[in-house]
């Protein structure tokens, strides 16, 4: 299993112990851009055209919350590319 497959893995369990770093590389793998916050602010705010922004606090580990939210876009970004096929 590569280590991609595993990141999914984790994110589909809602695993518990999630880096910023984890969740940052998956949104940006999906297209979304990362904007970093102004004023000395911890969260930060991942934007893609035609899709919702989804804001993080970078704090560890990352709160189940944030967790299920990337969940979702991974879920919507697979059916998307299946239905493209």
């Amino acid at each position: 299993m590569s280590k991609w497959d595993k990141l999914l893995k984790r994110i589909y369990s809602l695993s518990k112990d999630f880096r910023f770093e984890e969740l940052r590389k998956v949104l940006e793998s999906y297209g979304y851009q990362m904007n970093a916050p102004k004023g000395g602010s911890s969260h930060y705010t991942f934007r893609k055209a035609g899709c919702q922004p989804i804001t993080i606090p970078k704090h560890e580990p990352i709160k189940k919350v944030y967790v299920e939210m990337v969940k979702q876009i991974v879920e919507s970004e697979e059916k998307n590319s299946e239905n493209t096929r």
